[in-house]
Protein backbone atom coordinates (compact mmCIF):
# COMPACT_ATOMS: atom_id res chain seq x y z
CA UNK A 1 0.00 0.00 0.00
CA UNK A 2 1.39 3.50 -0.80
CA UNK A 3 2.20 5.80 1.92
CA UNK A 4 -0.38 8.37 0.47
CA UNK A 5 -3.71 7.55 -0.62
CA UNK A 6 -5.83 10.09 -2.49
CA UNK A 7 -9.04 10.30 -1.13
CA UNK A 8 -12.04 9.01 -3.82
CA UNK A 9 -15.37 10.22 -3.21
CA UNK A 10 -17.79 7.93 -1.92
CA UNK A 11 -21.71 8.17 -2.44
CA UNK A 12 -22.14 10.66 0.37
CA UNK A 13 -22.12 14.34 0.76
CA UNK A 14 -19.26 14.62 2.79
CA UNK A 15 -16.98 16.97 0.53
CA UNK A 16 -13.83 15.42 -1.05
CA UNK A 17 -10.53 16.33 0.71
CA UNK A 18 -8.76 18.82 -0.83
CA UNK A 19 -5.08 17.27 0.57
CA UNK A 20 -3.87 14.09 0.19
CA UNK A 21 -4.10 12.21 3.45
CA UNK A 22 -0.08 10.30 4.75
CA UNK A 23 -1.20 7.26 6.28
CA UNK A 24 2.37 6.77 8.20
CA UNK A 25 2.59 9.12 11.32
CA UNK A 26 4.79 12.09 10.30
CA UNK A 27 8.19 12.40 11.02
CA UNK A 28 9.45 15.97 10.27
CA UNK A 29 7.43 19.21 11.11
CA UNK A 30 6.73 19.82 7.00
CA UNK A 31 4.69 16.71 7.30
CA UNK A 32 2.43 17.26 9.90
CA UNK A 33 -0.18 18.87 7.24
CA UNK A 34 -0.25 15.25 5.44
CA UNK A 35 -1.72 13.47 8.78
CA UNK A 36 -3.84 15.86 10.98
CA UNK A 37 -5.90 16.60 8.44
CA UNK A 38 -9.29 17.93 10.58
CA UNK A 39 -11.64 15.77 8.13
CA UNK A 40 -13.52 12.40 8.72
CA UNK A 41 -12.16 9.61 8.26
CA UNK A 42 -13.71 8.16 4.97
CA UNK A 43 -12.06 5.08 3.82
CA UNK A 44 -11.31 1.04 5.05
CA UNK A 45 -7.47 2.25 4.50
CA UNK A 46 -7.70 5.86 6.72
CA UNK A 47 -9.57 4.01 9.26
CA UNK A 48 -6.96 0.83 9.81
CA UNK A 49 -4.12 3.45 10.15
CA UNK A 50 -5.60 6.14 12.55
CA UNK A 51 -9.07 5.13 14.19
CA UNK A 52 -8.24 4.05 17.85
CA UNK A 53 -10.61 1.49 19.77
CA UNK A 54 -9.10 3.13 22.56
CA UNK A 55 -11.21 5.99 22.65
CA UNK A 56 -14.58 3.91 22.89
CA UNK A 57 -13.38 2.89 26.25
CA UNK A 58 -13.53 6.38 27.69
CA UNK A 59 -16.57 7.43 25.61
CA UNK A 60 -19.39 4.62 27.42
CA UNK A 61 -18.87 1.70 24.83
CA UNK A 62 -18.61 1.12 21.10
CA UNK A 63 -22.00 3.01 19.94
CA UNK A 64 -21.54 2.08 16.04
CA UNK A 65 -21.61 -1.74 17.64
CA UNK A 66 -25.06 -1.41 19.00
CA UNK A 67 -26.04 0.31 15.97
CA UNK A 68 -25.18 -2.39 13.73
CA UNK A 69 -26.77 -5.04 15.87
CA UNK A 70 -30.30 -3.08 15.90
CA UNK A 71 -29.63 -2.76 11.55
CA UNK A 72 -28.62 -6.81 11.59
CA UNK A 73 -32.25 -7.05 13.93
CA UNK A 74 -34.17 -5.26 11.29
CA UNK A 75 -32.87 -6.08 8.24
CA UNK A 76 -35.74 -8.00 6.55
CA UNK A 77 -37.66 -7.52 9.17
CA UNK A 78 -39.03 -3.54 9.47
CA UNK A 79 -36.93 -0.41 9.35
CA UNK A 80 -34.32 0.85 11.97
CA UNK A 81 -34.52 4.51 12.69
CA UNK A 82 -32.68 6.24 14.99
CA UNK A 83 -30.89 9.78 15.89
CA UNK A 84 -27.49 10.57 16.22
CA UNK A 85 -25.63 12.70 18.10
CA UNK A 86 -22.51 14.19 19.49
CA UNK A 87 -21.09 17.57 20.32
CA UNK A 88 -18.30 19.16 18.07
CA UNK A 89 -15.20 17.46 17.27
CA UNK A 90 -16.03 14.28 19.06
CA UNK A 91 -15.79 12.50 15.79
CA UNK A 92 -19.53 11.70 14.79
CA UNK A 93 -18.69 11.82 10.65
CA UNK A 94 -15.73 9.19 11.09
CA UNK A 95 -18.03 7.16 13.03
CA UNK A 96 -21.12 6.88 10.59
CA UNK A 97 -18.03 5.70 7.99
CA UNK A 98 -17.48 2.78 10.68
CA UNK A 99 -21.02 2.29 10.96
CA UNK A 100 -21.10 2.13 6.50
CA UNK A 101 -18.26 -0.32 6.55
CA UNK A 102 -19.53 -2.44 9.27
CA UNK A 103 -23.25 -3.03 7.65
CA UNK A 104 -21.84 -3.07 4.04
CA UNK A 105 -22.80 -6.58 3.65
CA UNK A 106 -26.41 -6.31 4.48
CA UNK A 107 -26.67 -2.21 3.78
CA UNK A 108 -26.30 0.51 1.19
CA UNK A 109 -25.50 3.66 2.61
CA UNK A 110 -26.19 6.96 0.97
CA UNK A 111 -24.82 9.50 3.46
CA UNK A 112 -26.00 13.65 2.64
CA UNK A 113 -25.12 16.65 4.30
CA UNK A 114 -26.97 19.91 5.39
CA UNK A 115 -24.04 21.76 5.42
CA UNK A 116 -23.15 20.73 1.57
CA UNK A 117 -26.63 19.28 -0.09
CA UNK A 118 -28.96 21.75 1.58
CA UNK A 119 -29.10 25.83 2.25
CA UNK A 120 -28.06 25.54 5.94
CA UNK A 121 -29.33 29.12 6.09
CA UNK A 122 -33.20 28.21 4.57
CA UNK A 123 -33.91 24.35 3.78
CA UNK A 124 -37.65 23.56 4.34
CA UNK A 125 -38.89 20.13 5.60
CA UNK A 126 -39.67 18.40 1.91
CA UNK A 127 -35.66 19.50 0.29
CA UNK A 128 -34.55 16.47 2.68
CA UNK A 129 -37.01 14.68 1.24
CA UNK A 130 -36.13 15.59 -2.66
CA UNK A 131 -32.26 15.31 -1.58
CA UNK A 132 -33.17 11.30 -0.47
CA UNK A 133 -34.99 11.32 -3.51
CA UNK A 134 -32.81 12.70 -6.08
CA UNK A 135 -29.72 10.88 -4.29
CA UNK A 136 -31.36 7.04 -4.20
CA UNK A 137 -31.97 7.87 -7.76
CA UNK A 138 -28.62 9.07 -8.95
CA UNK A 139 -27.01 5.91 -7.34
CA UNK A 140 -29.30 3.55 -8.53
CA UNK A 141 -28.86 4.66 -11.65
CA UNK A 142 -24.82 4.49 -11.45
CA UNK A 143 -25.84 0.83 -10.21
CA UNK A 144 -27.75 0.09 -13.55
CA UNK A 145 -25.42 1.83 -15.56
CA UNK A 146 -22.70 -0.73 -14.19
CA UNK A 147 -24.59 -3.30 -14.22
CA UNK A 148 -24.57 -4.44 -10.44
CA UNK A 149 -28.50 -3.94 -10.90
CA UNK A 150 -30.67 -5.78 -13.55
CA UNK A 151 -33.65 -3.97 -14.58
CA UNK A 152 -35.17 -0.57 -14.21
CA UNK A 153 -36.93 1.74 -11.78
CA UNK A 154 -40.70 1.66 -13.25
CA UNK A 155 -41.81 3.79 -15.70
CA UNK A 156 -45.03 4.62 -14.29
CA UNK A 157 -43.54 5.66 -11.04
CA UNK A 158 -40.67 8.11 -12.66
CA UNK A 159 -43.99 9.73 -14.75
CA UNK A 160 -45.44 10.37 -11.11
CA UNK A 161 -43.08 11.98 -9.86
CA UNK A 162 -42.32 14.30 -12.85
CA UNK A 163 -45.85 15.24 -12.79
CA UNK A 164 -45.51 16.13 -9.50
CA UNK A 165 -42.90 18.96 -10.06
CA UNK A 166 -45.12 19.76 -13.05
CA UNK A 167 -48.18 20.26 -10.90
CA UNK A 168 -46.62 23.10 -9.07
CA UNK A 169 -47.13 25.12 -12.57
CA UNK A 170 -44.47 27.62 -12.26
CA UNK A 171 -41.96 28.18 -14.43
CA UNK A 172 -38.36 27.92 -12.72
CA UNK A 173 -36.00 31.30 -13.19
CA UNK A 174 -32.61 29.49 -14.45
CA UNK A 175 -30.04 31.95 -12.20
CA UNK A 176 -26.09 31.74 -12.03
CA UNK A 177 -26.29 30.09 -9.25
CA UNK A 178 -28.68 27.38 -9.84
CA UNK A 179 -26.86 27.18 -13.60
CA UNK A 180 -23.43 26.48 -11.62
CA UNK A 181 -25.10 23.87 -9.33
CA UNK A 182 -27.19 22.12 -11.67
CA UNK A 183 -24.17 21.26 -13.96
CA UNK A 184 -22.82 18.89 -11.46
CA UNK A 185 -25.50 16.30 -11.93
CA UNK A 186 -25.29 12.88 -13.19
CA UNK A 187 -25.42 12.65 -16.76
CA UNK A 188 -27.88 9.48 -17.97
CA UNK A 189 -26.44 7.15 -20.07
CA UNK A 190 -28.28 4.68 -22.40
CA UNK A 191 -28.83 2.29 -19.91
CA UNK A 192 -31.26 4.22 -18.09
CA UNK A 193 -33.38 6.00 -21.00
CA UNK A 194 -36.04 6.47 -19.08
CA UNK A 195 -34.57 8.42 -16.18
CA UNK A 196 -32.88 11.11 -18.59
CA UNK A 197 -36.13 13.28 -17.83
CA UNK A 198 -35.82 12.89 -14.33
CA UNK A 199 -31.93 13.41 -13.71
CA UNK A 200 -32.38 16.31 -15.91
CA UNK A 201 -34.52 17.54 -13.38
CA UNK A 202 -33.02 16.76 -10.75
CA UNK A 203 -29.84 17.95 -11.57
CA UNK A 204 -32.14 21.75 -11.54
CA UNK A 205 -33.64 20.96 -8.34
CA UNK A 206 -30.35 20.38 -6.67
CA UNK A 207 -29.82 23.74 -7.58
CA UNK A 208 -32.70 25.12 -6.24
CA UNK A 209 -31.84 23.55 -2.79
CA UNK A 210 -29.06 24.80 -2.33
CA UNK A 211 -29.62 28.45 -3.08
CA UNK A 212 -33.61 28.88 -1.64
CA UNK A 213 -33.15 32.64 -2.03
CA UNK A 214 -33.62 31.70 -6.07
CA UNK A 215 -36.78 29.85 -5.11
CA UNK A 216 -40.02 30.89 -5.84
CA UNK A 217 -42.59 31.14 -3.12
CA UNK A 218 -45.19 29.66 -4.87
CA UNK A 219 -43.18 26.16 -4.82
CA UNK A 220 -42.41 26.76 -1.30
CA UNK A 221 -46.69 26.35 -0.56
CA UNK A 222 -46.86 23.99 -3.18
CA UNK A 223 -44.81 21.20 -1.82
CA UNK A 224 -45.49 22.19 2.12
CA UNK A 225 -49.11 21.87 0.87
CA UNK A 226 -48.44 18.25 -0.56
CA UNK A 227 -45.47 16.95 0.96
CA UNK A 228 -47.77 13.97 1.98
CA UNK A 229 -47.82 13.20 -1.63
CA UNK A 230 -44.24 13.25 -1.80
CA UNK A 231 -43.65 11.14 0.98
CA UNK A 232 -45.72 8.89 -0.90
CA UNK A 233 -43.75 9.07 -4.50
CA UNK A 234 -40.40 8.69 -2.27
CA UNK A 235 -41.86 5.22 -0.53
CA UNK A 236 -42.92 3.58 -4.04
CA UNK A 237 -39.41 4.89 -5.15
CA UNK A 238 -37.55 3.00 -1.95
CA UNK A 239 -40.09 0.09 -2.73
CA UNK A 240 -38.83 0.08 -6.22
CA UNK A 241 -34.98 0.58 -5.77
CA UNK A 242 -34.98 -1.67 -2.79
CA UNK A 243 -36.84 -4.52 -4.75
CA UNK A 244 -33.37 -3.99 -7.58
CA UNK A 245 -30.85 -3.90 -5.01
CA UNK A 246 -32.15 -6.66 -2.64
CA UNK A 247 -32.53 -8.85 -5.63
CA UNK A 248 -28.97 -8.48 -6.83
CA UNK A 249 -26.69 -7.85 -3.50
CA UNK A 250 -29.38 -8.88 -0.82
CA UNK A 251 -28.68 -5.13 0.56
CA UNK A 252 -31.44 -2.75 1.65
CA UNK A 253 -30.99 1.12 1.22
CA UNK A 254 -30.04 2.70 5.09
CA UNK A 255 -29.85 6.83 4.79
CA UNK A 256 -27.25 8.69 7.13
CA UNK A 257 -28.39 12.58 7.37
CA UNK A 258 -25.33 14.29 8.69
CA UNK A 259 -24.31 17.64 9.76
CA UNK A 260 -27.58 18.96 11.36
CA UNK A 261 -25.99 20.28 14.56
CA UNK A 262 -23.31 22.42 12.69
CA UNK A 263 -22.52 26.29 13.15
CA UNK A 264 -24.47 28.20 10.58
CA UNK A 265 -27.32 25.70 10.42
CA UNK A 266 -30.64 27.81 12.23
CA UNK A 267 -32.15 26.04 14.96
CA UNK A 268 -36.40 26.98 13.81
CA UNK A 269 -35.14 25.15 10.60
CA UNK A 270 -33.69 22.20 12.72
CA UNK A 271 -36.96 22.42 14.64
CA UNK A 272 -38.95 23.11 11.73
CA UNK A 273 -37.48 19.53 10.48
CA UNK A 274 -37.55 17.35 13.44
CA UNK A 275 -40.19 18.92 15.60
CA UNK A 276 -42.62 20.21 13.69
CA UNK A 277 -43.01 17.35 10.59
CA UNK A 278 -41.43 14.53 12.89
CA UNK A 279 -43.95 12.38 11.65
CA UNK A 280 -41.96 12.19 8.28
CA UNK A 281 -39.72 9.82 9.70
CA UNK A 282 -41.54 7.14 10.77
CA UNK A 283 -43.63 6.80 7.62
CA UNK A 284 -40.48 6.56 5.46
CA UNK A 285 -39.82 2.75 4.20
CA UNK A 286 -36.37 2.88 4.89
CA UNK A 287 -33.47 2.50 7.04
CA UNK A 288 -32.13 6.18 8.18
CA UNK A 289 -29.87 7.73 10.76
CA UNK A 290 -30.14 11.24 10.70
CA UNK A 291 -27.81 13.35 13.05
CA UNK A 292 -29.55 15.66 15.35
CA UNK A 293 -28.50 18.84 17.63
CA UNK A 294 -27.53 17.72 21.62
CA UNK A 295 -29.40 20.90 22.41
CA UNK A 296 -32.84 19.47 21.18
CA UNK A 297 -32.55 15.95 22.13
CA UNK A 298 -32.30 17.69 25.69
CA UNK A 299 -34.52 20.72 25.57
CA UNK A 300 -38.29 19.79 26.59
CA UNK A 301 -39.46 19.71 22.71
CA UNK A 302 -37.58 16.27 23.12
CA UNK A 303 -40.92 14.63 23.86
CA UNK A 304 -41.89 15.65 20.33
CA UNK A 305 -38.83 13.71 18.35
CA UNK A 306 -40.95 10.59 17.00
CA UNK A 307 -37.65 7.78 16.84
CA UNK A 308 -36.52 6.13 20.02
CA UNK A 309 -34.09 7.83 22.27
CA UNK A 310 -30.88 9.43 20.53
CA UNK A 311 -27.56 6.99 20.18
CA UNK A 312 -24.88 10.02 21.53
CA UNK A 313 -21.13 10.15 21.14
CA UNK A 314 -19.73 11.66 24.66
CA UNK A 315 -16.52 13.67 24.80
CA UNK A 316 -13.22 12.21 26.09
CA UNK A 317 -11.88 13.11 29.53
CA UNK A 318 -8.84 14.39 30.49
CA UNK A 319 -9.86 15.14 33.78
CA UNK A 320 -12.46 12.91 36.52
CA UNK A 321 -15.38 14.88 38.00
CA UNK A 322 -13.10 15.51 41.39
CA UNK A 323 -10.38 17.00 38.43
CA UNK A 324 -8.06 14.39 39.37
CA UNK A 325 -6.39 13.56 35.99
CA UNK A 326 -8.13 10.81 34.08
CA UNK A 327 -4.94 8.66 32.90
CA UNK A 328 -6.42 6.31 30.79
CA UNK A 329 -8.59 8.76 29.00
CA UNK A 330 -5.47 11.03 28.14
CA UNK A 331 -3.80 7.82 27.13
CA UNK A 332 -6.12 6.64 24.68
CA UNK A 333 -5.78 10.29 22.95
CA UNK A 334 -1.87 9.67 23.11
CA UNK A 335 -2.90 6.45 20.95
CA UNK A 336 -4.55 8.64 18.40
CA UNK A 337 -1.90 11.30 18.27
CA UNK A 338 0.86 9.16 18.26
CA UNK A 339 -0.13 7.31 14.85
CA UNK A 340 -0.51 10.75 13.20
CA UNK A 341 2.90 12.53 14.88
CA UNK A 342 6.36 10.49 15.20
CA UNK A 343 6.38 11.27 19.18
CA UNK A 344 10.55 11.89 18.57
CA UNK A 345 8.77 15.55 17.25
CA UNK A 346 7.49 16.70 20.68
CA UNK A 347 10.15 17.87 23.23
CA UNK A 348 9.45 16.27 26.87
CA UNK A 349 5.93 16.85 28.30
CA UNK A 350 5.17 18.68 25.06
CA UNK A 351 2.83 15.96 23.92
CA UNK A 352 0.57 15.70 27.01
CA UNK A 353 0.50 19.53 27.26
CA UNK A 354 -1.44 19.38 23.89
CA UNK A 355 -3.78 16.45 24.93
CA UNK A 356 -4.95 18.11 28.04
CA UNK A 357 -5.58 21.41 26.47
CA UNK A 358 -7.14 19.98 24.26
CA UNK A 359 -10.09 18.34 26.18
CA UNK A 360 -9.96 15.36 24.78
CA UNK A 361 -11.15 16.80 21.74
CA UNK A 362 -9.69 15.40 18.48
CA UNK A 363 -10.53 18.41 16.27
CA UNK A 364 -8.89 20.63 18.91
CA UNK A 365 -5.79 18.77 19.07
CA UNK A 366 -4.59 18.24 15.66
CA UNK A 367 -5.50 22.17 15.15
CA UNK A 368 -3.44 22.75 18.35
CA UNK A 369 -0.45 20.53 17.19
CA UNK A 370 -0.58 21.92 13.66
CA UNK A 371 -0.39 25.33 14.78
CA UNK A 372 2.86 24.49 17.55
CA UNK A 373 4.36 22.57 14.73
CA UNK A 374 4.46 26.46 12.95
CA UNK A 375 5.86 28.34 15.64
CA UNK A 376 8.32 25.74 15.86
CA UNK A 377 9.45 25.82 12.22
CA UNK A 378 9.27 29.65 12.33
CA UNK A 379 12.00 29.67 14.65
CA UNK A 380 13.54 26.59 12.37
CA UNK A 381 13.29 24.10 15.10
CA UNK A 382 12.42 20.16 14.62
CA UNK A 383 10.89 19.75 17.30
CA UNK A 384 7.97 21.58 19.05
CA UNK A 385 8.77 23.10 22.44
CA UNK A 386 7.09 24.40 25.55
CA UNK A 387 7.27 28.36 24.00
CA UNK A 388 5.58 26.64 20.72
CA UNK A 389 2.77 24.80 22.73
CA UNK A 390 2.76 27.56 24.96
CA UNK A 391 1.31 30.00 21.77
CA UNK A 392 -0.79 27.13 20.37
CA UNK A 393 -2.90 27.03 23.56
CA UNK A 394 -2.97 30.56 23.92
CA UNK A 395 -4.64 30.70 20.41
CA UNK A 396 -6.79 28.22 20.59
CA UNK A 397 -8.29 29.22 25.11
CA UNK A 398 -9.01 32.65 22.67
CA UNK A 399 -11.18 30.86 20.22
CA UNK A 400 -13.05 29.30 23.71
CA UNK A 401 -13.25 32.98 25.07
CA UNK A 402 -14.88 34.55 22.14
CA UNK A 403 -17.74 31.18 21.86
CA UNK A 404 -18.71 32.33 24.79
CA UNK A 405 -19.98 35.63 23.73
CA UNK A 406 -23.42 35.55 22.69
CA UNK A 407 -24.05 33.58 19.96
CA UNK A 408 -25.98 34.47 16.84
CA UNK A 409 -27.41 30.64 16.84
CA UNK A 410 -28.73 31.25 20.31
CA UNK A 411 -32.45 31.32 20.67
CA UNK A 412 -32.69 34.10 23.26
CA UNK A 413 -29.54 36.55 24.57
CA UNK A 414 -27.73 35.37 27.38
CA UNK A 415 -25.31 37.08 29.12
CA UNK A 416 -21.86 36.14 30.02
CA UNK A 417 -22.02 36.79 33.46
CA UNK A 418 -24.88 34.15 32.97
CA UNK A 419 -22.83 31.33 31.38
CA UNK A 420 -19.89 31.74 34.02
CA UNK A 421 -22.13 31.47 37.02
CA UNK A 422 -23.30 28.19 35.54
CA UNK A 423 -19.48 26.99 34.62
CA UNK A 424 -18.66 27.79 38.40
CA UNK A 425 -21.55 25.45 39.55
CA UNK A 426 -20.65 23.06 37.04
CA UNK A 427 -17.29 23.24 38.11
CA UNK A 428 -18.02 22.57 41.79
CA UNK A 429 -20.46 19.48 40.85
CA UNK A 430 -23.57 21.70 42.44
CA UNK A 431 -26.63 20.06 42.35
CA UNK A 432 -28.89 20.99 39.22
CA UNK A 433 -26.19 22.21 37.43
CA UNK A 434 -26.74 19.75 34.96
CA UNK A 435 -30.37 20.82 34.48
CA UNK A 436 -30.94 21.25 30.83
CA UNK A 437 -31.86 24.98 30.05
CA UNK A 438 -30.56 27.57 27.40
CA UNK A 439 -27.77 28.30 29.18
CA UNK A 440 -26.02 24.48 29.13
CA UNK A 441 -27.51 24.35 25.84
CA UNK A 442 -25.31 27.47 25.22
CA UNK A 443 -22.44 26.11 26.74
CA UNK A 444 -22.30 23.06 25.06
CA UNK A 445 -22.58 24.18 21.56
CA UNK A 446 -19.56 26.55 22.38
CA UNK A 447 -18.04 23.69 23.72
CA UNK A 448 -17.21 25.20 26.95
CA UNK A 449 -19.04 22.47 28.55
CA UNK A 450 -18.12 18.76 27.96
CA UNK A 451 -20.68 15.63 28.53
CA UNK A 452 -18.67 12.41 29.67
CA UNK A 453 -19.09 8.55 29.13
CA UNK A 454 -22.76 7.51 29.79
CA UNK A 455 -23.27 8.83 32.95
CA UNK A 456 -24.01 12.09 31.95
CA UNK A 457 -22.23 14.04 34.11
CA UNK A 458 -20.14 17.61 32.68
CA UNK A 459 -17.10 18.67 32.99
CA UNK A 460 -15.31 22.48 31.98
CA UNK A 461 -13.38 22.49 29.28
CA UNK A 462 -9.85 23.14 30.55
CA UNK A 463 -9.35 25.69 28.11
CA UNK A 464 -12.58 27.46 30.08
CA UNK A 465 -11.27 26.68 33.42
CA UNK A 466 -7.79 28.63 32.71
CA UNK A 467 -10.06 31.35 31.62
CA UNK A 468 -12.17 31.23 34.38
CA UNK A 469 -8.71 31.50 36.89
CA UNK A 470 -7.57 34.54 35.27
CA UNK A 471 -10.90 36.23 35.81
CA UNK A 472 -10.28 35.35 39.45
CA UNK A 473 -13.75 33.46 38.92
CA UNK A 474 -12.30 30.50 40.30
CA UNK A 475 -9.13 30.81 43.22
CA UNK A 476 -6.91 28.36 44.42
CA UNK A 477 -6.47 27.33 47.99
CA UNK A 478 -3.36 28.54 50.11
CA UNK A 479 -0.76 26.71 48.11
CA UNK A 480 -2.07 24.79 45.34
CA UNK A 481 -2.90 25.67 41.92
CA UNK A 482 -6.87 25.49 40.84
CA UNK A 483 -6.94 21.49 39.25
CA UNK A 484 -8.30 21.33 36.10
CA UNK A 485 -6.95 23.54 33.16
CA UNK A 486 -4.16 22.97 30.74
CA UNK A 487 -1.06 22.51 32.02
Amino acid sequence: MSQKQQLIPATDAKQTKLQTLQLTPATNLDDIYKTLVPAPLMTKQELAAFYREEMNAVRGGDRIGRMKRGLDRAHGVTFYKTFFMGHPGVGKSTEMTRLSFHVADKFRTIRFSAQTDLDAAGFKPFDVLLVMMIKLVEETHVLVSSGELRGELSKGLITDIERWFETEKVTRTATKSTGVSASAGIKPTPVSTALSGLLGLFAEIKGEMKYTADRKAEITEYRLNTISTLIDLLNRLLDDANRLLTEAKGQEWLFVGEDFDKPGIKTDLVEALFISYANIFPDLKTHLVFNIPVALAYSEKVTSLTLPSPCIIFDTPVYNQDHTPNEQGRAAVEEVLKHRVDLTLFEKDQMTRLVVASGGNLRDLFEMTATASDYAADRNSQTIGERDVSQAITQKRVEYVNSMGSGPYDPQTITYEEKAARLIQIYNNEPSSDVADPILHSLLRARAVQEFNGERWFGIHPLVVDTLIRQHRLKPEAGKNVPGGSI
